[in-house]
């Protein structure tokens, strides 16, 4: 079969640093292509190559991208603008940054179809209807005239989806469409993708870090990484009988269903076959929540629920929002409890209540025998030195103005830690080592990270009050698979130094599973389900905690 798009030799350089090797690859009509590595292997800079997206300073481009007998990396400006988003299109990343905040989405996907003349401007909106149905989006006409913002991360992806399709391309690229979504979502993502796929025809690159996902869509799959090819082919061989040691590390890195590891192993790992395989028996386990649950609770949550109004104009009626309703559990020190569902379900609003940024409507949270909810604003304020918080977005949570060490002292000098700031950055020295980085980094800016280093940075701030509970909000859904199997072992590790308890709340329930030793399942504000994390896992009692599990990217 001819290709689609034909790639030879591709080198990619900005200014003298080469990230791309002179890489090759193809895609065909009918066929979804995908590309896997981690951050930094070239995936998404090939792509953008692709549709010209690139810089044209500073930037060098070599080889081929053949497409429709011409080279793309010599087209102008002017030709490409016929080519992109109409025969080539793309979903990126992160809708929220992708679509016009000011704009309402039919009127941005309106946009395209007019740019590229698909119809007349009577026409437009019953096109544009058409197309929120076909990526069944619900309430077509309500979100005709909504705004990116009143939508959920899921809906805003089928925005993004309608808007790559609306052309009818013969190639689309999804770059990492479904990072950060919940597993649910995610997987009705793929399904959507595939069913328009099979309809049109149209060829897709599927770019993504987490090989299961892609071996669930893709027919094909490149294996990305430094800038290189390491490994291509078909999707079930590639998956049964990887060749290089790198996919086998991918592979290798997310957390298994069926045994728990006491370290999961990264990239480094299997590339220097220091992989440890020692698993963490039953009777370990079991001998490990019997001392635990021995003692008396350290956070006790009774009949807590917390909600939300809002108002329809001026003179509107208020609607209320039950976020959390009706919620008991109770945790013990040294436990890690994993809170999970999908996203709305309550669970960053609880964890948000229990840290006392929001004040709970009813109910009471007893830490260490005290009801924190009747605290005055200075006891709370010395309660946050033991509870403490790791946020989704490492980035968002840190100052870009201020140096990684200072953002670290700076929670130490507020609770007066330390007789003066020679010993605080002493302390803090020590924790950037505590956390895997160079005491060299103090004096760096977060823009100067990677993901997953500013995420460390994080837990090392967090960690730098020495606080008797964490809780992990969503700290590890969007960084890569090797990242947060390092991230998963930071964690475990400073809980076994330490003796830190923490609320582990994710949408992605084979992370979950892995690190909690009780599991409470969240649904629309509610406890879905609440128990041992394997019991759960083995024997669902509620069909949302099965549709959870049944949504868990488990590979061929």
């Amino acid at each position: 079969m001819q290709p689609l798009v034909n790639i030879q030799h591709l080198s990619i350089a900005f200014k003298d640093d080469e990230v791309i090797h002179g890489i090759s690859y193809s895609v065909s009509s009918n066929e979804i292509l995908g590309i896997v590595g981690e951050s930094g292997s070239g995936k998404s800079v090939s792509s953008l190559a692709i549709l010209g997206l690139l810089p044209k300073k500073n930037v060098t481009i070599s080889g081929e991208i053949v497409y429709d007998n011409q080279n793309l990396v010599t087209l102008s400006n002017a030709a490409f603008q016929r080519i992109r988003g109409n025969e080539i299109s793309m979903i990126f990343q992160e809708p929220m940054s992708s679509l016009n905040p000011s704009m309402t989405c039919g009127k941005q996907v309106a946009e395209v179809l007019l740019q590229h003349q698909i119809c007349t401007k009577k026409e437009v909106k019953a096109t544009v209807l058409a197309l929120f149905e076909k990526v069944k989006l619900p309430r077509v006409a309500q979100m005709y005239r909504s705004y990116p913002h009143q939508l959920s991360g899921g809906q805003k992806q089928r925005v993004m989806i309608a808007m790559a399709i609306a052309c009818k391309p013969k190639l689309l690229i999804a770059d990492e469409p479904t990072t950060a979504l919940d597993v649910t979502v995610q997987k009705e993502i793929i399904l959507l993708l595939k069913a328009l796929q099979q309809e049109t025809e149209m060829g897709i690159i599927f770019i993504s870090h987490d090989l299961s996902l892609v071996s669930e869509i893709a027919d094909r799959i490149v294996v990305m990484y430094k800038g290189d090819i390491v490994e291509t082919g078909e999707t079930r061989s590639l998956f049964t009988h990887p060749k290089h040691e790198y996919t086998k590390a991918l592979l290798q890195s997310k957390p298994s269903l069926e045994v728990r590891l006491k370290k999961l192993p990264t990239i480094q790992d299997v590339l220097a076959s220091t992989v440890s395989n020692e698993v963490v028996s039953a009777e370990a386990r079991k001998h490990h929540h019997e001392t635990i649950y021995a003692k008396a609770p350290l956070l006790e949550v009774k009949n807590v629920s917390k909600s939300f109004f809002s108002k329809a104009g001026i003179f509107g009626a208020s609607t209320e929002v039950k976020a959390v309703n009706d919620v008991s559990f109770s945790l013990y020190e040294g436990e890690t409890l994993g809170l999970v569902g999908e996203s709305g379900c309550g669970k960053s609003t609880l964890g948000n209540t229990i840290l006392q940024l929001h004040k709970a409507t009813e109910g009471e949270i007893f830490y260490k025998g005290q009801d924190v909810t009747k605290l005055s604003k200075r006891d709370i304020r010395s309660l946050r030195k033991e509870i403490q918080i790791i946020f989704q977005d490492p980035f968002a949570s840190l100052n870009p103005r201020i140096p990684v060490g200072n953002a670290i002292l700076e929670p130490m000098k507020v609770h007066g830690l330390y007789a003066n700031d020679a010993e605080r950055k002493e302390k803090v020295l020590e924790l950037l080592n505590r956390v895997g980085l160079d005491a060299s980094y103090y004096g760096r800016y977060p823009h100067e990270f990677s993901g997953g280093q500013r995420q460390r940075i994080g837990i090392a701030r967090t960690i730098a009050l020495q606080p008797k509970l964490i809780i992990c909000d969503e700290s590890v859904s969007a960084l890569d698979i090797s990242v947060q199997a390092q991230v998963l072992n930071l964690l475990n590790e400073l809980k076994d130094n330490f003796g830190f308890t923490y609320i582990f709340i994710s949408h992605d329930l084979a992370v979950v599973k892995y690190i909690s030793d009780q599991l409470v399942v969240m649904n629309a504000g509610k406890i879905e389900e609440m128990g041992e994390a394997d019991a759960i896992y083995a024997n669902p009692k509620s069909d949302y905690t099965q549709k959870l599990i049944d949504a868990i990217p488990k590979g061929i």
